[in-house]
């Protein structure tokens, strides 16, 4: 199978321009009132470095199909209108369960790749191990409040019993 992209990514400069566009808007929206008044919205900053980070581990020839298969589940689900929390209906808020499936394919990258491998297409502020951890001590408070963790839960215990 061959697993090598058959168009040409947009030069570096674009490249560089979604990224300050998308931390922009994030950045506003942190620093209006809503934002503000956020719990979330430090992670939410976390969203154009972790989107950046999967794009890049994507090209990244030290990673194997399988687990190319999974960042590229991990970048769809950023750009796919449809998830959990569309960002197009709630704004920027809408990014938190983005954050949460990026943080997943990492953690999952980390525990087979050298971290020295992930940590080179990091751009965040901070260390790359420190914001997962971070993120991860939250995550697991908003998963537990998402109507779909509920909904899910209840179908899998109903699968169980048959």
């Amino acid at each position: 199978m061959n697993t090598e992209l058959k168009k040409e990514l947009p030069p570096y400069e674009e490249q560089q321009d979604f990224y300050m566009k998308l931390r922009s808007k994030i950045t506003d929206f942190t620093q209006s009132k809503t934002g503000k008044t956020s719990k979330f919205a430090p992670y939410l900053l976390f969203a154009p470095d972790l989107f950046h980070l999967l794009i890049k581990a994507m090209l990244d020839s030290r990673i194997d199909t399988k687990y190319k298969t999974l960042i590229g589940s991990g970048i769809l689900y950023f750009i796919t209108p449809l998830d959990v929390l569309p960002e197009g209906l709630i704004g920027p808020g809408g990014f938190i369960d983005d954050i949460i499936v990026a943080t997943y394919v990492v953690n999952m990258l980390l525990n087979k790749f050298s971290p020295e491998i992930i940590e080179e297409h990091w751009v965040g502020d901070e260390k790359l191990l420190d914001s997962l951890k971070k993120i991860s001590k939250t995550s697991d408070s908003v998963v537990g409040k998402l109507p779909s963790k509920s909904i899910l839960g209840k179908f899998i215990k109903k699968g169980k019993k048959a």
